[in-house]
């Protein structure tokens, strides 16, 4: 069995689960929930977005730029897709 390079990334990991649970978050929040520095935070976020698994959303709130994020399609089929390889994996095990 092999894992999604992207998806299986720790830090893109977290990132995935964060999204695939609440849907839509800004990059603050992001940041700050999944504890990572925000460049490390933006490297993640532009390979995520580069593979065509987010959205991105720039906006100015009370004149201040906010970026929020969202899984494309592609993006929550690649998360469920690792899921569904980690619970073959762990059925697999059952096995022997």
């Amino acid at each position: 069995m092999d894992f999604d390079k992207l998806v299986h990334q720790p830090t893109r990991l977290k990132i995935f689960s964060h999204l695939y649970r609440h849907g839509t978050a800004p990059f603050t929040e992001l940041a700050e929930e999944l504890d990572v520095t925000e460049g490390n935070l933006s490297s993640h976020l532009q390979t995520m977005e580069d593979a065509g698994a987010l959205r991105v959303e720039k906006e100015f709130v009370d004149r201040k730029p906010r970026t929020t994020y969202e899984l494309t399609e592609e993006g929550e089929g690649l998360f469920e897709g690792h899921v569904e390889t980690l619970e073959a994996l762990i059925d697999g095990l059952d096995e022997d």
